[in-house]
């Protein structure tokens, strides 16, 4: 995420990364953490991606109220994983650690206060084309279907992979454009 976040710092926010154990330790330890954080903090931006779109998403659903106008995720697979579910029942769930019941079933449909923006991946290079079989549109790790969630304010499509969203510039500049006007560009 560093890439992005210098990008961000580029273009006027003050970008923070949060980090967490997201696998080892679990979603619960994130998102009490991300919680505890937010509650001390003026309104602030989120940014995620993969299971961190989904822990910040989770965070604002079990905490309600947090001071968070905007959060971007990016190539979250919130209405769930198809490549989790295939790893998992091929013996491989334990290199999804403790996150993969959320990682499995994703998010409830979005009706909070904070909105909510995808950016999704289209080059199909990754873990779900080589263990899992996506073989639909995809970033190569998650599904594009597996980015949408009733609730959504905006969703868009960028030419990167799964691991290559945050480096990418393109997204750089749609997720610049949520946090400023609640839209991606077209």
């Amino acid at each position: 995420m560093q890439p992005l976040a210098w990008r961000l710092r580029r273009a006027g926010f003050a970008a923070e990364p949060f980090g967490y154990p997201g696998v080892t330790g679990g979603p619960q330890v994130a998102i009490a953490r991300l919680a505890a954080h937010l509650r001390q903090a003026r309104p602030t931006h989120l940014v995620g991606h993969s299971l961190g779109g989904l822990i910040a998403l989770e965070t604002l659903r079990r905490h309600p109220g947090l001071p968070v106008p905007r959060l971007v995720c990016l190539g979250s697979p919130l209405s769930g994983s198809a490549t989790a579910q295939v790893l998992a029942q091929r013996g491989w769930g334990s290199v999804l650690g403790r996150s993969a019941l959320l990682l499995d079933r994703g998010c409830p449909p979005w009706s909070g206060p904070t909105e909510v923006g995808m950016i999704a991946g289209d080059v199909p290079r990754g873990v779900g084309r080589l263990l899992a079989g996506v073989d639909e549109t995809s970033d190569g790790t998650v599904a594009l279907a597996e980015t949408r969630l009733s609730g959504l304010v905006d969703h868009c499509c960028v030419h990167a992979s799964h691991t290559g969203l945050p480096f990418s510039p393109q997204a750089a500049l749609q997720v610049v454009a949520f946090l400023r006007h609640g839209r991606f560009r077209r």
